[in-house]
């Protein structure tokens, strides 16, 4: 019978709650010796305004895993200096919000590795799950990649599928890619215990990127869009930033809308006999079904026809462009 090998040891950094159950796989990996935990400061949240750990910081405390917390790493000379002691086998990294310069780089050469969500070179960068979205793609997965100066170009050492569900929204696929980055560590950790990685060179010719979401993105611009895209736009915003447009120079929030047969034009607004509202794009027109005024709650898109038109037996509907915002 062959001896078992003498765990790895490894460090991980990450920040959000998507972290938390690839770190819980490497804490209760036999093949893993984890040395300690890397992540952001407390940051003030809530009403009150109270300083909260980052989510890993949390499950760090809760089960007693060596943490360290640092805004900027590649500054930080003391903390480097202390993880050199450790003699890392490898280093993980999800999620973690800052990069890695050519000091983290080398306390375990070669064996620095980021977990990404999107089947590499598509969507490097750090929106890569709402950019699958807003392409149409039918499928998506994790990559597992060798870290290297340029952002997510490094060879990649294991990666996984899956299909993108009809019904999907960003908040909803990122929530499976989380538990598919966790599966995927597993695997990936039984081969680099063995020494069975096999890396393959990304093409870099078809790379593709996903720049920082911001809150305006989610902005609906019916007039110079087509259906489709904003159908994507909605899916893939939902939950954040939200998509929405600007209706009398109100911000109206938009949540759910469906492709019908009615003919408008670009920008064109049509009030049915039933209380719709169809909103025309340059390609189809658009029935919009739920929707959240400004101060006011989310509701079927006919409760709020009818509180617009109350009192206004002539109301006119008109959409404004982003820079309109009042």
């Amino acid at each position: 019978m062959n001896k078992m090998k003498k765990p790895l040891k490894g460090l991980f950094m990450g920040t959000p709650d998507f972290s938390v159950p690839t770190l819980e796989i490497l804490h209760h990996s036999p093949l893993v010796e984890l040395m300690g935990v890397i992540s952001m400061p407390d940051r003030p949240a809530g009403r009150g305004q109270q300083l909260q750990s980052p989510a890993v910081i949390q499950y760090a405390k809760n089960e007693k895993i060596p943490f360290f917390q640092s805004e900027n790493i590649n500054q930080d000379k003391a903390l480097i200096e202390q993880i050199k002691k450790m003699k890392l086998d490898f280093i993980l990294v999800l999620a973690f919000a800052q990069f890695l310069n050519k000091d983290w780089l080398s306390i375990a050469p070669g064996n620095v590795f980021n977990i990404h969500t999107s089947l590499l070179p598509l969507y490097r960068g750090a929106a890569p799950i709402q950019a699958a979205l807003l392409h149409g793609d039918q499928e998506t997965g994790v990559s597992i990649q060798r870290m290297v100066k340029k952002m997510d170009a490094g060879d990649i050492a294991f990666s996984s599928k899956t299909p993108i569900a009809s019904h999907e929204n960003g908040g909803l696929l990122s929530t499976r890619l989380k538990f598919l980055a966790a599966l995927a560590t597993h695997e990936f950790l039984e081969n680099l215990s063995l020494g069975t990685l096999n890396f393959i060179e990304q093409n870099h010719s078809q790379a593709s990127f996903a720049s920082t979401i911001k809150r305006d993105d989610g902005f609906l611009d019916f007039e110079n869009s087509s259906a489709e895209s904003l159908m994507r736009k909605l899916r893939a915003y939902d939950p954040w930033p939200g998509s929405f447009c600007f209706l009398n120079q109100k911000r109206l929030k938009v949540f759910a809308m469906e492709k019908t047969s009615q003919k408008l034009a670009a920008g064109e607004i049509l009030v049915g006999p039933k209380k719709e509202l169809f909103i025309g794009t340059q390609t189809e027109t658009l029935s919009i079904l739920s929707v959240q005024p400004e101060g006011k709650r989310k509701m079927i898109v006919r409760d709020y026809v009818v509180g617009l038109f109350a009192g206004h037996v002539d109301q006119p509907l008109k959409l404004y462009p982003l820079e309109k915002e009042v």
